[in-house]
């Protein structure tokens, strides 16, 4: 069977299919806000759009409305003030529940159609979105729009594809027939129906409240469940965005709109209600270790998949390509002012310094030219404040101060605070990177979340790799870089990630850099060490979701 929107999208699904088996650059999303792509007025229509919901109460018409709530601060300091619906959360649930029965009788292919469908309107939206990400998050403009449009369709398109793979492998019925012999054969009808789990959560995050969102929102629509989307309580407008647009295609296809809703709630206790409750059977969550944890241990009634904090890092054994090394470090260390999960925080050197195509450079020549490169990539205060952005959080905030105390170690370059040529309350701060002993290891073998770096001495190359490799196991992360000439040290270090089961980057000087990860092509995360339980995106991501229950009779 087939849906009118599977076949209107059926080249996107293609698409999608092809890239996922074959890994190579594909995306049907521009990630430039080009005219040419998006139409002559899509950037003024998309700024009014969001400007349009500022200081306004943002109507969802959801069950159980007790009132109105949402006190988002911008880390620009542009007032906000949009009014979210609070709603019951029981009422949610249990509206989340009925629902599912139209879901589930649309099948597979309906349902891919209709999150296509959603995906596209999405896409429709992107100025309006990149708005609304940038405003929330402290993202500067390119950042956000590419981030939270363009690549986080694609990670929901990614998911979908996934989830539409899987399912179809399930025939909807067979004949069964099997012989005995001299004896009639025994024959028998079989159906097999896709069931969703049940309701599932999906907890945002306050940095990329649509990027780590729609991957567990699309595997879980997409295989029959019904979801309540909870957001960071500093970002619900992306999310709200993203609940309307699904909520207004469901309508449009004649099923129940309450399928997908938006829990805003300040208390934790609240969120933890939710998590726990018993018609919940799957949770999607990218935030702090603290709570992470506590899913894990609470939410017995669901599958948890939860990416936590980890310690990336870059072993730095050797280059030719000195200059360049450092200007791809520069930019690494700086998008986004390290609000990043996939930010390097520790980059290991050998005490006795690394050889390049400018000769011997000492652990502290290192340094100082590190420092240098940072400098410079961020002396012009326009680039700067688009490459950073805003901090988001007091918490980061203070965490950078504490490091420009000297407290985490010697301080090789102290973070500063930029005046935002277009934001005058933004909080704006250049990285601050230190120098640290191998075996200060409470400086820097925790996730300090921020603009914040360590340049770690390592007793010489093979200590490095093995400190690598404690680090991933012990503390988790998502991103581990190698920067070496030596093809005893690459394959040395490929083997230790192997075990650690983290991806490497291996000597970036050009335009990738290790803290991005492309859909269809990357796996972001493993789900094999304690930074991430799953991975955006693989079969287990979604697999897990639906269930088949079969039914068979004599014919």
């Amino acid at each position: 069977m087939t849906h009118p929107l599977l076949d209107t999208h059926r080249a996107t699904l293609d698409g999608a299919l092809h890239a996922i088996a074959t890994r190579g650059y594909w995306s049907p999303h521009s990630e430039m806000p080009s005219p040419k792509v998006y139409g002559e007025t899509a950037a003024a229509d998309g700024q009014a759009a969001f400007q349009a919901h500022l200081g306004r109460p943002f109507e969802l018409d959801q069950p159980g409305q007790t009132g109105w709530g949402g006190r988002e601060a911008s880390p620009y300091g542009v007032a906000l003030d949009v009014r979210y619906p609070v709603c019951d959360p029981e009422a949610l649930l249990a509206a989340g529940q009925a629902a599912m029965k139209g879901w589930q009788a649309v099948g597979a292919a309906g349902r891919t159609g209709i999150c296509l469908e959603i995906l596209h309107r999405i896409y429709q939206q992107s100025f309006e979105m990149g708005h609304a990400v940038m405003a929330t998050t402290g993202q500067g403009w390119m950042m956000a729009f590419q981030a939270g449009a363009a690549h986080a369709l694609d990670r929901g398109l990614e998911a979908v594809a996934y989830a539409w793979r899987e399912q179809s492998f399930v025939p909807a019925e067979t004949t069964w027939e099997k012989p005995q012999g001299k004896n009639p054969a025994l024959v028998m009808k079989k159906h097999y129906e896709i069931v969703g789990r049940g309701v599932a959560l999906v907890i945002g995050c306050g940095t990329f409240p649509t990027w780590n969102t729609y991957p567990g929102l699309f595997a879980a629509l997409a295989t029959g469940n019904a979801v309540v989307v909870k957001p960071h309580s500093n970002a619900i407008l992306p999310a709200a965005l993203t609940v309307r647009t699904i909520r207004a295609v469901l309508a449009e296809q004649g099923l129940d709109p309450n399928l997908v809703t938006l829990c805003v709630a300040e208390q934790r206790s609240v969120t933890q209600a939710l998590a726990t409750h018993p018609a919940v059977k799957s949770v999607d969550f990218t935030g702090s270790n603290v709570f992470g944890q506590w899913l894990l241990d609470h939410c017995k009634q669901a599958q948890v998949y939860a990416e936590l904090a980890g310690v990336n890092h870059i072993v730095i054994e050797s280059t030719d390509a000195y200059k360049a090394m450092l200007g791809n470090l520069a930019f690494t260390l700086s998008l986004y002012s390290g609000q990043m999960c996939t930010t390097s925080q520790a980059l290991i050197v050998p005490a006795g310094g690394i050889d390049t195509d400018e000769g011997h450079k000492s652990f502290d020549e290192v340094c100082t030219d590190l420092a240098a490169a940072l400098q410079k990539f961020l002396s012009k205060t326009e680039v700067a404040c688009a490459v950073l952005g805003a901090v988001q959080s007091r918490a980061t905030a203070e965490r950078v101060d504490l490091a420009n105390s000297g407290a985490l170690g010697r301080v090789v370059l102290a973070s500063q605070q930029l005046a935002h040529p277009e934001f005058p309350g933004a909080d704006v701060r250049t990285p601050v990177l230190l120098a640290v002993d191998a075996a200060d290891e409470a400086a820097y073998m925790e996730e300090r979340f921020g603009p914040i770096s360590f340049v770690v001495q390592a007793a010489d190359a093979d200590a490095a790799i093995a400190l690598s490799e404690r680090i991933v196991t012990e503390h988790g992360a998502l991103t581990v870089g190698l920067y070496s000439t030596r093809a005893a040290v690459i394959d040395a270090m490929t083997e230790a990630t192997w075990r650690g089961k983290v991806a490497l980057s291996i000597n970036l000087t050009g335009g990738v850099f290790v803290n991005q990860s492309a859909a269809f092509s990357d796996y972001h995360g493993t789900g094999g060490n304690p930074a991430a339980n799953a991975s955006y995106a693989d079969s287990a991501f979604v697999a897990n979701r639906f269930r088949v229950v079969q039914r068979r009779y004599h014919v």
